[in-house]
């Protein structure tokens, strides 16, 4: 199978590149601006060192991918949102943030949420482009990720308040194999990925 991730020398692009390595299965694209200086092409491993903004450059990059998944974040996500629209993957994960629809509960993350946090707007401008394009897609809404058991998580669907706005990279990193192996879970949804701090 051929995984392009993009944002793959961020923080969890990092971690997760690293989980999906370890499944002889999978042949990965690595995509960022400086993919290059951290991996080295190998028989399984394709780096490309490029914008994600460059409609071009992307779609060259992403050809003949049966998943990628976006870990980017940032005020060029919008951008990158419509370059994904219009490359149309056949699967798509693309990972938001909680708050983005002012989800949040008071007292329980409710700082957070896009009305409070202007940096939250491209979030959700990105998401909301994504979800209003034909793709196949999966919206994954994670909180603050810290290092965890992969099942202190619960998932609630967009419209639902999550029960937290912490999120273990285990959980994130077990919910992504889970539609990498079934994209057919959680098709054209949109979920939050939270520890229970209620």
């Amino acid at each position: 199978m051929n995984i392009a991730i993009l944002g793959a020398t961020g923080n969890f692009g990092r971690l997760f590149t690293a989980k999906l390595l370890a499944n002889p299965n999978y042949q990965l694209t690595v995509i960022s601006k400086s993919a290059g200086n951290i991996f080295e092409d190998s028989h399984r491993v394709t780096a490309k060192s490029i914008d994600a903004t460059n409609l071009k450059e992307l779609k060259n990059a992403l050809k003949n991918q049966d998943i990628v998944y976006s870990a980017i974040s940032g005020s060029d996500l919008p951008v990158i949102a419509r370059n994904l629209v219009e490359i149309n993957p056949k699967r798509l994960i693309f990972m938001g943030v909680v708050g983005i629809h002012n989800e949040l509960a008071e007292g329980n993350g409710a700082e957070f949420n896009v009305d409070n946090e202007p940096k939250q707007i491209p979030n959700r401008n990105a998401v909301d482009t994504i979800e209003d394009s034909q793709l196949d897609y999966t919206i994954l809404r994670p909180g603050f990720l810290r290092y965890g058991e992969e099942d202190d998580y619960i998932i609630t669907s967009k419209g639902e308040t999550p029960k937290g706005y912490f999120s273990t990279v285990e959980s994130v990193e077990k919910i992504a194999l889970e539609i990498i192996e079934n994209p057919k879970l959680y098709s054209r949804e949109n979920i939050s990925i939270t520890k229970d701090m209620s």
